[in-house]
């Protein structure tokens, strides 16, 4: 029988054989914790990181507001790194977590942002 991470690391590696990023397309990956949610652009090709936001970030880990609210900050703020980076586009990466609450939360910041995906 197979536990929760087990049936999420299944699903994830099924999106990873689809989804991949390249440096003017890079994937948005999403890694949600219990209490917090990190997310990376990642350029596959060159196997690198090219810009990392999270709500362990101090302006956004400073504020008393919900989990949902702090990961739409999180989502704004990853739009804003890509498009110092002048990236318009990318690819967005759930990592095996259902499109809902707080992953949803940060990819409605990051269009409001600015990102395409």
């Amino acid at each position: 029988m197979a536990t929760k991470l087990i049936r999420r690391q299944k699903i994830r590696f099924g999106i990873r054989k689809k989804v991949s990023g390249t440096a003017q397309k890079p994937r948005l990956s999403v890694f949600r914790s219990n209490s917090d949610i990190y997310v990376q652009l990642i350029d596959d090709d060159n196997a690198v990181t090219l810009a990392s936001a999270s709500s362990r970030d101090k302006d956004i880990a400073a504020q008393k507001i919900t989990k949902i609210e702090k990961s739409k900050l999180v989502g704004e703020a990853i739009a804003r790194k890509a498009k110092e980076l002048g990236v318009n586009t990318c690819v967005f990466d759930r990592g095996g977590n259902l499109y809902h609450g707080r992953v949803k939360s940060v990819a409605e910041g990051a269009r409001g942002g600015g990102l395409e995906f």
